[in-house]
């Protein structure tokens, strides 16, 4: 498994990674012992699924990502496990994405 405590990823703020269920199995910095966080993106990727089949197949989704004007969340499924990591964005990271006008993308 990903050892993001000892091995952060650059600008990492925080970490949950999830059962399938939505169970958290590890977690820190800032999303240590997040339970608030890990049930809205459980609901999130639960929501993903619910899209018409007809243009997503069930489970296409590999990667969401969430990008406000400070920080991002990346939201990856791999082995069974949910990973989640919220990092600081750098000055020219939303060069990659439109932000609204409010502040925020959701990038799937």
């Amino acid at each position: 498994m990903l050892d993001l405590d000892r091995h952060p990823l650059p600008d990492q703020l925080g970490y949950l990674v999830l059962s399938e269920d939505g169970s958290v199995h590890a977690s820190g910095g800032e999303l240590e012992n997040d339970e608030r966080s890990a049930n809205i993106i459980s609901n999130l990727l639960t929501l993903t699924e619910s899209v018409d089949p007809a243009v997503f197949n069930a489970r296409s989704c590999r990667k969401v990502s969430i990008v406000f004007a400070d920080h991002s969340y990346t939201i990856c499924l791999s082995n069974k496990r949910i990973y989640v990591v919220k990092k600081r964005n750098r000055p020219d990271a939303s060069a990659t994405g439109t932000l609204e006008s409010d502040g925020h993308s959701i990038l799937a």
